[in-house]
């Protein structure tokens, strides 16, 4: 990997990039050169001049941290009156309300315009500006998926006592517009590590410490907002796949970049202040990938081929004649050669069948109906996995 970097002034021509190989397009055919944008390379300058020079349509998500408008006018202290090391940088402030706005609205609209037709967008934010980012966000046509809430394990307490502990920060999860139905969401893979359980949109994650906090000789931090890589490394797990690029227009000390790196992403990162590109490329250089194996993509259920339940009745993993019962063994059914399944004068479907004995309007019937095999309940789905398994078997022989 190779990170270069160019000044503000001439920097499309000046800058040197490595790039991966080319992409593919979800929605099928090849790149061409011109489509392509760098790969795992810092860009110096402005991120809005340098994204209107990148290929359109060539990023697959963006995670922006832009600067949140603190709007902070005098220094803070604590109880003790020692200084509380806040944002105080230049480059979070903006003389008004309507310049922040115009700001927003300039990169926002930069971003999209390199985002696939599947491509999807995080923006983080605290109360300060993400409500005002959201309504720019939908008013240039994105569509808002969700709004996720990072609750800080350990915030910053409220030193003045007259507000409560901001203890959260606020991420819009959007696609490109309505009309994106194709964008990734690591459905099954996200369930699996949770112990089953769907995720939430509510995040429990430590603000970024110790050893993972970059700092200077003298001991003060590098960057002011450095934001944890588990929070990173959650968004790439979630919503990308391997070999994903992933765009951060305010790349900081490249926070982005270690996570991608770290999980078989590529990353393409545009920052303005030198010190910071030092401290990324430094930190991402020390990453280590972790093995393809521990990032391989998990086949999404909804990707693989439909399996009837008929074709499990004529392989003879269920036999005609077999009894099928929900896990309680409240209600049983009979498998008939033609694949649908008897109750008395009830006859259908597994789904069908599985919502009339419970009363609701409609079942899953692969989960809900469960076939005795040596003693032992096991649900229809794991015929039907063991099938799949099969025909992926016969059709690599």
């Amino acid at each position: 990997m190779r990170i270069a970097h160019a000044g503000a002034a001439g920097a499309k021509s000046r800058v040197q990039v490595t790039r991966t190989g080319p992409s593919t397009q979800r929605s099928g055919g090849q790149l061409s050169p011109a489509q392509i944008s760098p790969r795992n390379t810092i860009l110096r300058g402005d991120c809005i001049k340098l994204m209107r020079e990148l290929p359109e349509r060539s990023v697959d998500i963006v995670f922006a941290d832009p600067p949140y408008n603190l709007q902070l006018e005098n220094a803070l202290s604590r109880p003790d009156q020692s200084r509380v090391d806040a944002v105080d940088d230049d480059w979070d402030k903006f003389a008004s309300f309507h310049d922040y706005d115009s700001f927003t609205r300039d990169w926002l609209s930069a971003a999209r315009r390199l985002m696939k037709p599947e491509a999807t967008i995080f923006v983080i934010g605290s109360y300060h500006n993400i409500f005002r980012v959201g309504a720019i966000m939908q008013d240039l046509g994105f569509w808002i998926l969700n709004d996720i809430v990072w609750r800080k394990a350990n915030p910053m307490p409220n030193f003045r006592g007259r507000r409560f502990t901001n203890a959260h920060e606020t991420l819009i999860w959007a696609a490109r517009s309505a009309e994106a139905k194709g964008y990734t969401f690591n459905y099954e893979a996200l369930k699996a590590g949770n112990e089953d359980c769907q995720v939430r949109s509510d995040w429990f994650l430590p603000i970024c410490t110790g050893a993972e906090r970059l700092k200077d000789t003298a001991g003060r931090k590098t960057h002011p907002t450095q934001k944890p890589e588990s929070l990173l490394s959650r968004i790439l797990v979630s919503t990308t796949r391997p070999g994903d690029l992933v765009l951060d227009p305010f790349f900081g000390t490249g926070t982005t970049g270690a996570a991608a790196k770290r999980l078989g992403r590529s990353f393409l990162g545009i920052e303005r202040e030198e010190a910071y590109i030092r401290a990324a490329e430094e930190r991402i250089r020390a990453v280590e990938p972790l093995p393809e194996a521990a990032v391989a993509e998990l086949p999404a259920k909804r990707s693989e081929p439909r399996i009837p339940f008929s074709a499990l009745v004529e392989a003879g993993l269920i036999a005609p004649g077999a009894v099928l019962s929900d896990d309680k063994r409240r209600h049983r059914a009979v498998v008939r050669a033609d694949g649908a399944i008897a109750i008395n004068d009830i006859i259908g479907s597994i789904h069908k069948v599985g919502a009339l004995v419970q009363g609701l309007p409609a079942c899953n019937g692969w989960t809900f109906w469960h076939h005795e095999q040596h003693g032992r309940l096991e649900p229809i789905d794991a015929h039907r996995a063991a099938f799949r398994k099969e025909m992926r078997g016969a059709a690599l022989a």
